[in-house]
């Protein structure tokens, strides 16, 4: 009778073992695999124009990973040069991106430029007003798509929604159509709690271009830094 007791008290025990080993140990295991965010874009997000080919994106991740040593950071960068609102949503199609929505614990999405610039002829000089009104209507249709898509899959996982920015500041008439779609891209955040809403386009106004940018549109290394702490300013990571 008293080996019998013995031998329950032994199960119990080890039952108990167990159970605090997966409890405790497999909490700290997954809070030790750290955070994953994954990056939708176009040559911005790519990083295009920076000599050391970390964009935004490297910039992030490594001052991330500075501020926050206990956690592990890791960015998927699916940022493609030229890309457009529409490619980004036949993109998120593909097995290996899906994939990472669903494992994402953080998504950025910087997209519009291109649609902006394509639906004007290719630049913003001279202005063709139908085509840029035409065109805000085709991207916010796109823009709610890639939105819906990434809380479709996965709505665990906050969404930061870049604005965009006037590569011609001294531009007027390209401001207000900058505004614009701006606008509209804030309102769409406006309207769900889980995306936050952070803009751009203040960031090169009053400075030198030369300094900031490796061309008429794409930032150098110290234009993809300030965008990368307008992000860690603006947004909590936890």
């Amino acid at each position: 009778m008293r080996k019998a007791i013995y031998l329950l008290a032994g199960v119990l025990i080890l039952g108990l073992a167990v159970y605090l080993s997966v409890t405790f140990f497999g909490e700290e295991k997954k809070a030790d695999s750290g955070k994953m965010i994954v990056a939708f874009g176009d040559s911005l997000t790519y990083g295009y124009g920076d000599k050391t080919k970390e964009g935004y994106i490297g910039r992030l991740q490594s001052k991330l990973s500075r501020a926050n040593p206990d956690k592990n950071y890791e960015i998927k960068n699916y940022g493609v040069y030229g890309y457009k609102s529409s490619d980004v949503l036949k993109q998120m199609l593909k097995p290996k991106v899906a994939q990472d929505i669903k494992e994402a614990d953080l998504f950025i999405v910087y997209i519009g430029t291109n649609d902006l610039l394509k639906s004007n002829g290719g630049d913003l000089y001279p202005l063709h007003h139908e085509k840029l009104v035409e065109a805000k209507d085709v991207y916010e249709d796109k823009l709610n798509g890639i939105l819906e898509t990434l809380e479709t899959a996965n709505n665990d996982a906050p969404i930061i929604l870049l604005g965009l920015y006037n590569p011609y500041p001294d531009g007027d008439k390209i401001e207000k159509y900058i505004d614009h779609w701006n606008q509209s891209i804030q309102n769409t955040a406006e309207q769900d709690e889980n995306i936050t809403y952070i803009s751009t386009n203040e960031l090169f106004k009053g400075k030198n271009k030369k300094q900031y940018f490796s061309d008429s549109l794409h930032p150098n290394g110290k234009g993809y830094e300030l965008i990368a702490e307008k992000i860690l300013n603006e947004y909590s990571f936890k």
